[in-house]
């Protein structure tokens, strides 16, 4: 038999590779965690673009066909990005991952009222263990209504760490050749998940019983875990403007704690934190990117995020009275 016959029927015969999954991820912090897991074996697609709100966005036609052809969705849920609801209840359940229902720490939306004069005990290693309502009824409308389950869970390492196996489960899963990388991968970055943790919580120790005001309701997960103060929130949603009725009644809330700094918020209009401020003591603060929409999409992205975000904090909170 001539060579060239049996090099053909030799690759005939070899068994068919399996190919790496094609993911799409919703938000940068997924992303993040994705690309993590995945290492070099490949990369997610992102749908958020830099700089918008993940709570109201409108895929591009490119982006609906990545979504379409996608191996596996990986979201956060319906609670955080209502506009992929639709699409993603149209894939197998096999073919998508929400992650929020995979944090062991969740909370609600008004949670924070239980907490705000309880700062004895540590959130960094206690199980909240809260009866949430999911409530999707309007899961398709554009804007974020702050009420039910929070899905800011990504500012609690805890759930960070959780939802890295989840990720490489579902990956090993649907790419068995390549399981093991996945999980070693995972390990990986959970070890570097607990340092900068653990990096933070000494950080932040100097911050934990100073109160502060936020742009909106998004840093729950993040004052619980390192034992900070609750923020104020200006604004209880992210589709419309707070109300007057609003303004006056955090601006008590403010008086009545003492608040010390108020957070401007990325992709949100400034100068509302700024009018709140007049005529106070009130020092702003550098602007926060709870989803990390301002940070060159990657795998470092998702650390980048809960860095800054506790060191803008701590810079603000515990800087001398000017």
């Amino acid at each position: 038999m001539r060579p060239e016959i049996m090099l053909s029927l030799g690759l005939l015969a070899a068994p068919a590779m399996a190919e790496v999954p094609s993911v799409v991820a919703d938000t940068p912090v997924t992303a993040s965690l994705v690309q993590q897991v995945m290492g070099d074996l490949g990369q997610p697609v992102l749908l958020l673009d830099k700089g918008a709100d993940p709570h109201d966005f409108q895929m591009r036609p490119s982006q609906a066909r990545a979504l379409q052809n996608a191996d596996l969705l990986v979201w956060v849920g319906p609670e955080l990005t209502p506009w992929l609801d639709r699409a993603a209840t149209q894939m197998p359940a096999g073919q998508q991952l929400p992650l929020l229902p995979t944090s062991p720490q969740q909370r609600s939306f008004g949670d924070d009222a239980a907490h705000d004069h309880d700062h004895d005990h540590d959130h960094a290693t206690s199980n909240h263990d809260h009866d949430h309502d999911h409530d999707h009824s309007d899961g398709h409308d554009h804007g974020h209504d702050h009420s039910g389950l929070d899905p800011h869970a990504w500012l609690d390492p805890q759930n960070g760490a959780a939802w890295l196996d989840a990720i490489a489960a579902r990956l090993a899963e649907a790419d068995p050749e390549n399981a093991a990388t996945y999980r070693s991968n995972a390990e990986a970055a959970q070890a570097d998940l607990a340092d900068r943790d653990a990096a933070l919580a000494r950080l932040l120790a100097a911050a934990t019983d100073k109160p502060f005001v936020t742009f909106h309701d998004a840093y729950g997960y993040f004052t619980d875990h390192y034992s900070l103060r609750p923020a104020i929130a200006v604004s209880l949603g992210d589709a419309t403007a707070p109300s007057a009725a609003r303004i006056n009644e955090v601006q008590e809330q403010i008086a009545e704690a003492g608040a010390v700094c108020a957070f401007p918020e990325a992709n949100q209009p400034a100068r509302l934190i700024e009018d709140l401020t007049t005529g106070t003591d009130l020092r702003i603060g550098e602007a926060l990117s709870p989803e990390g929409t301002e940070f060159e999409p990657g795998a470092a992205l998702y650390g980048q995020l809960l860095d800054q975000l506790g060191q803008r904090i701590v810079a603000c909170l515990t800087e001398e009275n000017k």
